[in-house]
């Protein structure tokens, strides 16, 4: 299991929330059940675990993911990707 953190500028912090929690198909069709999220006015970070994070990469450059990211008013160019790594335990 990986852990994957997202971020990105949206258009509307709003609008982008409404939009994307009508994308739950989509999500699990990519084996993804659960995302921890937070948004304000501009910007989107997330947090999802992900059983394969090459699979989930590759998730995240198809043509319908890009099309549900250009609808929900997501700055393509602001997303940024990170697969964690390492663990610092208590």
């Amino acid at each position: 299991m990986a852990k994957v953190v997202l971020t990105a500028d949206v258009k509307n912090g709003s609008k982008w929330e409404k939009a994307f929690r009508t994308h739950g198909d989509l999500l699990k069709s990519a084996g993804i059940g659960h995302v921890d999220y937070t948004v304000d006015d501009d910007h989107v970070v997330m947090c999802t675990d992900v059983a394969d994070a090459d699979a989930y990469l590759k998730f995240l450059k198809s043509d319908e993911t890009q099309d549900a990211m250009k609808g929900d008013g997501v700055k393509r160019k602001s997303v940024k990707v990170y697969v964690l790594d390492r663990e610092l335990a208590g």
